[in-house]
């Protein structure tokens, strides 16, 4: 065997173990919590930034394409709104869908406040059909405890009023 493949292959099994053994360091923790998504009345949560203004269809889901929210999430330990609020969600949502489904395109952090996780926080990025019973999005980061994170999050909507909704999420994260 040639010596530049003697090379190639020491080096291959060098990164396999370097990442064999970094995944083995990892952590897995199961975080569930209530997001409570409120556009109308008095204290929304979530405010539209932009948006089309002179679009006249009568199919809300084509009226609402292109809209952009800012929002600022509380989220709590179960979906009564008064329970124990143990952090936020902060960021972006746009409608992203023209066709017959309501899909959101999201970049939203996660972040707590209180309990075992006070200081950390989560990001996922990804799209949001939120019509499906339960949904699937990528988490693509962390900090604190959940520096370097990566796994996924499922959301379900516990209830919907209107605009305003109260989603369920159960999140798998694996972290350092």
């Amino acid at each position: 065997m040639a010596l530049e493949t003697k090379l190639v292959l020491l080096f291959a099994f060098l990164l396999f173990s370097v990442s064999h053994t970094e995944a083995l360091k990892s952590k897995i923790t199961r975080v569930q919590f209530y997001m409570h998504d409120i556009v109308g009345g008095p204290n929304p949560t979530a405010v539209p930034v932009a948006g089309r203004t002179n679009f006249t269809s009568q199919d809300p889901i084509a009226a609402s394409f292109g809209s952009i929210f800012v929002i600022d999430n509380p989220l709590t330990v179960s979906p009564d709104p008064n329970s124990t609020v143990v952090g936020r969600a902060q960021g972006i949502y746009a409608m992203s869908s023209q066709q017959k489904e309501f899909s959101l395109l999201m970049t939203l952090t996660y972040g707590f406040i209180t309990g075992p996780y006070n200081g950390s926080t989560f990001s996922v990025v990804g799209r949001n059909p939120v019509m499906s019973e339960v949904r699937e999005m990528p988490v693509v980061g962390g900090t604190g405890i959940f520096r370097l994170a990566r796994g996924y999050c499922m959301a379900r909507t516990h209830s919907m009023d209107q605009m305003d909704a109260i989603i369920g999420y159960n999140v798998t994260l694996l972290h350092y």
